[in-house]
């Protein structure tokens, strides 16, 4: 294997670090423990730039301890993330940009996470055809406790030394991994664990299960990987019972990670296998009705009827949330699926148009206005089951929504398999 031996003064290169300020904008992230925003830094970025390379340059530069915050899992638990100041995350991108490429070129084929033309659909798309077209049905799904808080830095430093022999680029990524974390103003110190929230940190976890994914490929077993999401796939239930215990030995007693008993089962894709918000079945991927309920939840509390917002406001807010779900989701057969999502999102928005009616005076107003004859019936327009009665789909019809300009998932394309 090819050892790189001086890198450390293309990360500290001012047109890289220029180039890892401008991806680190692009991403949004939030201020560090120094407060400090991406376009505080922006205001004087030469200044900064300068000073980094420096310090980069002379061996004086000292990362900040990353912020603890912790937001809510979808399954109702909690994630914690380190959040690098702007300045330590514009280092950690020259990093990535300047180590990442002699790493990537040698990850295993079937590792999808965080990797550049690499995505969520293709690792769904390859666990798809392992278990349905070359009948690997059997399949173990790995679960692994606090992959990313638990990863050992010196097993880190070794596996990224297996490519870089450059001491101060080592040096200085082990100073990140050991730069601390402030919780609530109260510094601590990380002996273990790349924080989820920087930079650096999917690559990292890359570099280091890389170890396993090669381990399993050198006994023939098949994987794929999604960051610490892992399936492995077998012909029947013995071989994935011991690929199972070859696996957990390798990530505990190798890699001193910790799998997850209770969550790590053997399953089939006969009993349907659940990854990344996906199932697989003998009939293809649809959509794990946990995600969908979510996506009807997170969609009414937009289309509250009573927030007091006009239709057209509500739409505007609808819309980038439906495309990001469906530009999603549309690897799945979901056609049946779409169609009713949107008669029912219709049916929400027509309730929000009738409860601003507020009486059935207005609604006659308007069927009068549209030249919508009718019999004078005194209708409820503030009950959910008037909502579906023949008149207001008169009143309201589709294509009063599409005028408006209302995404319409059931004209996308779904059911799609992405090249893998």
């Amino acid at each position: 294997m090819k050892k790189l031996y001086s890198l450390i003064d293309k990360i500290y290169r001012e047109e890289n670090l220029r180039q890892a300020f401008i991806q680190v904008k692009k991403n949004h992230g939030a201020p560090g423990e120094d407060g400090e925003t991406v376009e505080n830094f922006a205001y004087k970025l030469d200044e900064n730039i300068k000073r980094l390379h420096e310090e980069l340059k002379t061996d004086t530069y000292k990362p900040s301890p990353v912020k603890r915050v912790v937001i809510d899992k979808p399954d109702g638990g909690k994630r914690p993330l380190g959040l690098p100041t702007v300045r330590d995350k514009v280092v950690q991108q020259a990093i990535v940009n300047i180590i990442e490429p002699h790493f990537d070129k040698d990850f295993h084929p079937s590792s999808y996470g965080y990797r550049k033309n690499h995505s969520q659909h293709q690792a769904v798309t390859k666990a798809e055809q392992f278990m349905n077209k070359y009948e690997l049905s059997h399949v173990v799904d790995m679960d692994l406790s606090k992959c990313f808080d638990t990863l050992n830095h010196d097993r880190i430093i070794a596996s990224i030394g297996k490519k870089i022999s450059d001491t101060k680029v080592l040096r200085l990524i082990r100073n990140i991994l050991e730069a601390g974390v402030m919780v609530e103003g109260n510094y601590t110190t990380t002996e273990q664990g790349s924080p989820q929230g920087g930079v650096c940190s999917p690559l990292i976890s890359n570099i280091y299960l890389d170890y396993f994914d090669q381990k399993m490929k050198s006994k023939g077993i098949r994987i794929v990987r999604y960051a610490d999401d892992i399936l492995i796939f077998a012909r029947d239930k013995q071989s994935a019972g011991n690929y199972k215990a070859f696996a957990t030995k390798i990530l505990e007693e190798e890699m001193a990670l910790t799998v997850n008993k209770e969550k790590t089962k053997i399953t089939s894709v006969y009993d349907g296998v659940s990854y990344l918000g996906f199932v697989i079945n003998p009939y293809g991927i649809s959509i794990d009705p946990k995600r969908v309920n979510r996506f009807k939840d997170k969609l009414r509390r937009l289309t509250k009827r009573n927030a007091g917002k006009p239709i057209e406001v509500v739409i505007k807010m609808l819309n980038p949330v439906l495309r990001g779900w469906i530009n999603y989701y549309k690897l799945a057969r979901i056609k049946g699926l779409t169609k009713e999502l949107m008669s029912w999102i219709r049916r929400r928005l027509r309730m929000i148009r009738m409860k601003q009616w507020k009486t059935y005076k207005k609604m006659h107003k308007e069927m009068r206005k549209q030249g919508i004859k009718g019999t004078g019936e005194k209708m409820a327009v503030t009950k959910w089951k008037n909502s579906k009665v023949k008149i207001i789909h008169m009143l309201l019809p589709n294509e009063y929504f599409e005028k408006l300009g209302l995404v319409d998932l059931s004209k996308y394309e779904v059911g799609l398999l992405s090249n893998y």
